[in-house]
């Protein structure tokens, strides 16, 4: 009898994993870079204690069968997780869910994990055909806070929470509502056509001042014209973007060599990577007090050693490393910069420019510049505070990228 129930086990742990095989085929089709959350950022203990967190996210590109990539990359201790589901979102901007297509998610065919410290988890496959675009709801249950939250901040999109274990509702009436992801990094999902292209960078690739559920960043700009051209629908614009994001230093997270690993390496499915890093290394060299020249001639050296890293480790993976320039930000009241932060500004994009130092070139410095004054955002393409762009402008921004490069 004993023996028995040994194989019943395994044949039910095999079921629950069988739509993973050998041969398939996994490309990330959705992804949110990591940090540690602050007090600021972090959610109150005990909004997580008995609580379901229910988060929305864009599939950017379809799916036959997913899984979905959780993250304790920054606790300090195990995360327990009680139970999660997924299933399509009725709209990007409420927490109801097409019950039909739920779905519970399973890890080694538990519906419960506990995943280390520091450590991503997977759960195991679905099936759950989604078209790109489709906008998906990832219920999690937490019998306890997480000791150190890992998220990010910057999601432009609203999550929810309830007390309770509700991941299979249809809605969730009355949740306390944030504009911050908790504890999921990416969706991988099968489906053989599909590939990926990495957009690294700042805050500006994050979106800032984007409405949240609008989905009007530069990427998402980018992926619709993508979709919309012959031959490009199953190609996936993955945002690593993280706000305050610097090459050389942390800042509210990691800085750009110090994940780039984690976030573009250890995605599979990536041909290609857009490397718009650099505006906050150059902006923070002086925001508090000149330098000598002499800091500012390294620090442009130190940010070419950066790229040549970044397009190096992309290689050793072959993936195409595209740089962008970076664009004005003469008009920035927060870093204020003068004219060596303008030369050094030049002197970086002449390096990305140069042919042969990156595989191919983005030119947003020339798309985002103000004629007039090409030290400055054009107007209509400024947010207002002279470093980040407009709606207008970062559709301005997508429209600039050349869709043979991503071929």
């Amino acid at each position: 009898m004993a023996k028995m129930l040994r194989w019943v086990a395994v044949g039910l742990l095999a079921a629950a994993t069988a739509q993973a095989t050998p041969m398939d085929r996994w490309t990330t089709t959705w992804w949110t870079s990591q940090l540690a959350l602050d007090a600021q950022n972090a959610l109150p203990a005990a909004d997580l204690a008995d609580a379901t967190l229910r988060q929305i996210v864009r599939l950017q590109a379809p799916a036959t069968q997913m899984r979905v990539r959780f993250s304790n990359r920054f606790g300090s201790a195990p995360l327990a997780i009680d139970g999660a589901t997924i299933a399509r979102a009725v709209d990007a901007a409420s927490p109801r869910i097409d019950t039909t297509t739920l779905r519970t998610l399973r890890f080694g065919g538990a519906t419960a994990v506990i995943i280390p410290a520091g450590a991503d988890y997977w759960s195991d496959p679905v099936a759950l055909k989604s078209a790109g675009g489709s906008d998906l709801a990832i219920s999690i249950h937490f019998v306890q806070a997480p000791a150190q939250q890992t998220g990010h901040p910057g999601s432009r999109a609203t999550s929810y929470l309830v007390h309770g274990s509700h991941g299979g509702d249809a809605d969730l009436t009355g949740a306390k509502t944030f504009d911050h992801w908790f504890q999921i990094a990416g969706i991988e999902a099968v489906a053989p056509k599909a590939r990926a292209i990495v957009a690294f960078g700042d805050s500006i690739t994050d979106g800032y001042g984007v409405k949240p559920n609008t989905n009007a960043r530069w990427t998402d700009a980018l992926q619709r014209r993508l979709r919309a051209a012959p031959g490009m629908g199953e190609v996936a614009v993955l945002n690593a973007g993280i706000g305050g994001n610097r090459l050389l230093n942390d800042g509210l997270g990691p800085n750009a060599l110090a994940r780039f690993d984690h976030d573009v390496i250890s995605q599979p499915g990536v041909t290609h990577l857009i490397v718009l890093e650099g505006v906050n290394d150059l902006g923070t060299l002086t925001r508090d007090a000149p330098v000598p020249a002499e800091a500012h001639a390294a620090l442009v050296v130190r940010m070419i050693d950066a790229y040549r890293q970044i397009v190096a480790r992309a290689h050793a993976r072959g993936i195409k490393a595209i740089g962008a320039t970076i664009m004005p930000y003469a008009g920035s009241g927060y870093y204020h910069p003068d004219a060596q932060n303008e030369a050094d500004r030049q002197a970086v994009n002449r390096w990305i420019r140069t042919p042969g130092n990156f595989d191919a070139v983005i030119d947003f410095d020339a798309a985002m510049r103000d004629p007039a004054d090409p030290k400055r955002l054009r107007k209509d393409y400024d947010s207002g505070d002279g470093l980040h762009p407009s709606v207008a402008g970062y559709a301005a921004m997508a429209g600039a990228v050349p869709l043979a490069l991503l071929r």
